[in-house]
């Protein structure tokens, strides 16, 4: 049976994940000039980042419950929190060429 505190600790890595993924997504969109680019670097970089910060907050930190099995973290932890994330960058944010930004000197 899993605990609450299990339950919000999984949550706070979902969270974490997610916000990260979206953020990181948004950073490649707007410094890449190429559009196939941050998409490349977004899948390919972002899960790393992704399995980082589970390392730190289900190991060291102890966040989460015992998932099973190790296909199990990956999915729950770094794919949903990264679809989500790439998801919300892509179809919520305006695009990078939509915004206007100041002037820089």
């Amino acid at each position: 049976m899993v605990s609450v505190a299990d339950a919000v600790g999984l949550l706070v890595i979902l969270g974490i994940n997610t916000a990260v993924a979206a953020l990181l997504t948004r950073f490649f969109r707007v410094r890449l000039a190429t559009q196939w680019g941050s998409a490349l670097y977004a899948v390919v970089i972002t899960p790393v980042v992704l399995l980082v910060s589970v390392l730190v907050l289900g190991g060291f930190l102890g966040l989460g419950p015992d998932l099973g099995s190790g296909l199990t973290v990956i999915v729950v932890t770094i794919l949903l929190p990264l679809s989500v994330g790439i998801a919300f960058d892509y179809f919520w944010m305006p695009s990078p060429e939509e915004v206007d930004l100041p002037e820089t000197s």
